[in-house]
């Protein structure tokens, strides 16, 4: 939810964001206890009476060594890699996984936390991000930590424009040969001045730019992947998606915009509200000696 905290900033003229716990459908976890700290360092201290949580390490390498759709299940080789709360390392990533009171037995919650320190003994952990990857064409694998950095690096282009993006989702096209990506936005127009195509252009070569080596070489050696598309959809847009989900039975209280959609009747519906399109004027950068690297990890 990062994405909209330059919002809330500018809403409430810097009064503190607070986030007091750490909870979902599974169990309650944990909570905050400096409410008032910045966002971007909310850390969670994990109640150990709320359930049973063992940890299971997770290396992410560029997004290379993510799986596309993560089990709720651990095979008997991850079972023996957790690790229990009071044995993780400060630092250290780990995937969250619960046997609560309810009945669930070492389910995977697929939450991706970062141990942040300590409190006396008890570790406290920021949270990092899903554990699904969001985007993947060919053996690239970009989660959606990733794909938010580079769409803010993108955005920056707007800035003169006094232009924001409203919201965004994105999708993984492999109905053109090669496949790309696909990015949504629904931008919020404050300025009189119109972007000229050329901005949109950048915007699409710069998160191209931002995203992992191996996206990147296979735009560049392998051409296993198209340029990047980003469609500009009409406002409201997002409005329409959420009524949609709910209408499927999705809860309003717990809606999230999606960052990766899959389903076919949504990608329609955003398809039919996109009034322009721009691709990437080019290739990224991308040095032939990072090709050794990947082979060897």
């Amino acid at each position: 939810m990062s994405q909209y905290i330059p919002t809330l900033d500018y809403y409430t003229s810097g009064l503190p964001l607070v986030c007091t716990m750490y909870a979902s459908s599974e169990c309650y976890f944990g909570v905050n206890l400096n409410p008032l700290c910045k966002p971007s360092e909310v850390s969670y201290t994990l109640i150990p009476t709320m359930a049973y949580f063992e940890f299971l390490p997770v290396q992410r390498n560029n997004g290379a060594n993510s799986s596309i759709s993560v089990p709720k299940t651990l095979n008997e080789k991850e079972q023996q890699e957790l690790v229990d709360l009071v044995d993780v390392k400060l630092g250290q990533e780990y995937e969250l996984v619960v046997t609560t009171y309810s009945g669930l037995y070492r389910y995977r919650v697929g939450d991706v936390l970062r141990v942040a320190g300590f409190k006396n003994n008890a570790p406290q952990f920021n949270f990092i991000c899903r554990k699904n990857v969001v985007l993947c064409i060919d053996s690239d694998k970009t989660d959606e930590v990733e794909l938010q950095n580079a769409v803010k690096n993108a955005v920056n282009h707007f800035l003169p424009f006094d232009a924001t993006l409203a919201e965004y989702t994105s999708y993984a096209d492999t109905t053109t040969i090669p496949g790309h990506y696909v990015l949504y936005w629904e931008l919020s127009l404050n300025g009189t001045t119109p972007i000229p195509p050329s901005v949109f252009e950048d915007c699409c070569l710069t998160i191209e730019e931002s995203l992992n080596s191996v996206y990147r070489q296979g735009r560049v050696c392998d051409k296993s992947i198209g340029p990047l598309e980003i469609k500009i959809v009409e406002p409201g847009t997002f409005d329409k998606l959420m009524d949609y989900a709910i209408s499927l039975g999705a809860s309003i209280n717990q809606y999230k915009t999606p960052r990766c959609v899959k389903f076919a009747p949504i990608v329609e519906l955003l398809n039919s509200r996109a009034v322009s399109s721009f691709f990437s004027p080019k290739c990224p950068k991308w040095f032939p000696g990072h090709k050794q690297w990947i082979n060897m990890n």
